[in-house]
């Protein structure tokens, strides 16, 4: 009887196994066994949360829901086009996604993007512990009439932190694959069949939008969700089978997610009425979905959490490779909970934009860098060398390309200027031409990089390394 009961709990728990004590060092090729069935599971399951929804609420009613649905197709096809790219580097190096930088920023360069990193995926696990802590205290008033914020967002910065201990196979495979996925997938859909039938789709879609978000920059903020997934990318895409069945099953699973979340946002926005504080926000879909399906998402929320939280302690690891990956999880974990209850959301609209002003066009160098300059030849036994090694170019940086990084998000800045003027420089979109700002930031800012990264690579004719 014991025997029996210990293979149905083995059979339906998911494992918790330590973290991969490899860091940042290549996968090994035993390790390297995600399909892109794996990868569109769980790239499908990142794309699927509260905030993504909360992030749809933002194109409209500015925009008209036609208007909306175009830019959130053109945004998430090219934002996963991206992301899957990226994860192909990750696929065929099978290190982290911070240490690809160190062959176009340097070793100490590429300190300076995992230092962003860390203070963004920090905003991240924060924003998420905040909203699931919103919307299960949300659920206890209404089912038990007690509330209890604190209490509510330490329960879930727990579960984060033990499935962060889990690490990524044990997830992706033994909670992702079986459960995870599957459930959300059937209360969003009863969600969306839910806003389909007792609503007008017909005439919100003819419905004008209110003005005041161009359209352009209406995709940048579509962008900027699968955007700010790119410096997390290769930590998961490394343990990839084989990397082109890791590109598919990247940009299949985020790109439906995506363009399905981004639309369900702006879709109870419209017909809720609501604004996009939180506690309003998780009302709407209490009312659209009822109290299971926001139960669900909320669950469901935990596994964006966990991958802000694991990557981070991967970022971290960057910088200072000996410290033990459990602690960094366990302590960033911790601090990310203190956090959480003593800030608000307010400023989230403006902290996706800032988000794709630095990694968009940094991207854009590494894209360049890799697939045209050096045509896929980066030195794996050198990435993890200092001084000594190829990529220590002049102390540690790699000037040029930290240059042309810098000049990309001047670039976004200035066709995307309003980031800037509603945050540090006052005044700054009215400095801007409307002719530079019909584009948005993501585009103009990724192509320059992306230029001036060739054009760096035929000037030096790669004789910079070493």
């Amino acid at each position: 009887m014991t025997s029996v009961f210990t293979q149905m709990r083995q059979r339906l728990l998911p494992k918790i196994q330590a973290p991969p004590e490899w860091g940042i060092e290549p996968v090994p090729a035993t390790q390297r066994v995600l399909s892109g069935l794996d990868y569109a599971i769980l790239w499908g399951d990142l794309g699927i949360g509260l905030l993504v929804m909360l992030a749809g609420t933002f194109l409209v009613p500015a925009l008209g829901l036609g208007d909306a649905m175009l830019a959130i197709v053109i945004g998430s096809a090219l934002g996963c086009f991206l992301l899957a790219l990226v994860g192909v580097i990750g696929g065929q190096t099978a290190v982290p996604t911070m240490v690809l930088l160190r062959p176009i920023l340097g070793v100490r360069g590429s300190y300076v993007a995992s230092a962003l990193n860390v203070l963004q995926l920090m905003g991240w696990t924060i924003f998420e512990f905040i909203v699931m802590g919103f919307a299960a205290d949300a659920l206890s008033r209404a089912l038990f009439g007690v509330s209890s914020l604190p209490l509510w967002t330490a329960v879930f910065a727990g579960i984060v932190i033990l499935m962060g201990l889990g690490g990524p196979l044990a997830v992706v495979r033994e909670w992702m694959r079986k459960f995870a996925v599957w459930a959300v997938l059937l209360i969003t859909l009863w969600l969306t069949f839910n806003l389909l039938t007792q609503h007008s789709i017909v005439e919100l879609w003819h419905k004008r939008g209110a003005g005041g978000l161009p359209f352009w920059v209406a995709v940048d903020l579509v962008i900027a969700m699968p955007i700010s997934w790119l410096p997390l990318v290769a930590d998961y895409n490394r343990f990839a089978r084989q990397a082109k069945h890791a590109f598919a099953g990247t940009f299949i699973g985020y790109f439906i997610a995506n363009v399905w979340f981004y639309a369900l946002g702006a879709l109870v926005l419209l017909t809720a009425q609501i604004t996009q504080e939180p506690k309003g926000f998780v009302s709407a879909i209490a009312l659209s979905g009822g109290w299971l399906a926001l139960l669900i998402l909320v669950v469901h929320e935990t596994d964006n959490a966990w991958a802000d939280l694991y990557s981070t302690a991967v970022s971290t690891q960057n910088v200072f490779p000996r410290v033990k990956q459990r602690w960094l999880i366990i302590g960033i974990g911790l601090l990310a909970y203190l956090i959480a209850v003593l800030i608000d959301i307010t400023q989230y609209e403006f902290f996706l934009f800032l988000i794709g002003s630095f990694f968009v066009p940094l991207f854009g160098v590494l894209v360049a860098d890799y697939f045209i300059v050096q045509r896929r030849n980066y030195r794996v036994d050198e990435l993890q060398r200092g001084a000594a090694g190829s990529y220590w170019y002049r102390s540690g940086f790699n000037v040029p390309n930290l240059l042309v990084w810098l000049v990309g998000v001047v670039v976004y800045h200035i066709t995307n200027p309003g980031t800037l003027d509603a945050t540090l420089v006052k005044g700054w979109a009215q400095m801007m031409p409307p002719a530079l700002t019909a584009w948005g930031g993501s585009l103009p800012s990724f192509i320059a990089a992306c230029a001036l990264t060739v054009l760096v690579g035929l000037v030096t004719k790669g004789n910079q390394r070493g």
